[in-house]
């Protein structure tokens, strides 16, 4: 991700922005992709995993995934707005101590980072420019799952991405979004030794699960 992007983050996940959604959480719970992908991810069991959450917002996966029975997380989130309001959050809940920070670009951050036993990426790919060096540097931190959230690539999800992005360029905001072509990121997990365990789609979004087979774990 360059350091556009970057500061794009920063300008578009503001703390107003962040809060808002902190707000929706709490009353609603996370949105339907991320209840999607964090059901199926417990449905394969997670107690006493390690977590791996790669821009994790507002921490909703985190804290769901704590409460079914994770032990321990690691949010690696480059806006500065969601780390103050997730570790806000985790201290509400009591679950600050299990949670370790850090703030930055994965990418530029993934020599630094221990694998973990399921690494998710909600709603981030489409936020990277450069997917190969995304999804290849974060598969290989996953020891049993790799879980994620992006955009389908279809016409009209490129379509609106593009007059999304149009709208954003007007404002002077710098963030920008993508749209990368599924077979690539299916191609890419499953040369890492993963198999596709779990897939649904939305108008918009696929969720997909990966389960790296017993033998390779």
């Amino acid at each position: 991700m360059n350091c556009c992007q970057c500061q794009g983050i920063e300008e578009l996940f503001s703390e107003s922005f962040v809060r808002d959604e902190l707000a929706r959480y709490r009353r609603r719970g996370p949105n339907k992709t991320t209840r999607i992908l964090i059901s199926a991810l417990k449905s394969r069991g997670v107690q006493g995993l390690t977590l791996l959450d790669i821009g994790g917002g507002i921490g909703a996966i985190q804290h769901e995934m704590l409460q079914a029975g994770v032990e321990h997380a690691t949010d690696v989130e480059a806006s500065s707005a969601y780390l103050n309001v997730t570790r806000e959050e985790a201290r509400r809940r009591g679950v600050a101590d299990r949670i370790q920070y850090e703030h930055g670009n994965f990418v530029d951050l993934a020599s630094e980072i221990k694998p973990a036993d399921i690494v998710t990426l909600d709603r981030v790919i489409c936020c990277y420019d450069d997917m190969e060096r995304l999804v290849g540097s974060s598969v290989v931190k996953a020891r049993k799952f790799y879980g994620v959230v992006y955009p389908r690539d279809t016409w009209w999800v490129k379509v609106g991405l593009a007059i999304q992005n149009f709208f954003l360029s007007l404002g002077r905001t710098r963030y920008r979004s993508f749209v990368h072509p599924t077979k690539a990121v299916d191609a890419l997990v499953t040369r890492n030794g993963f198999k596709q365990s779990f897939y649904r789609q939305t108008f918009v979004w696929q969720v997909v699960v990966y389960a790296r087979p017993a033998s390779r774990l």
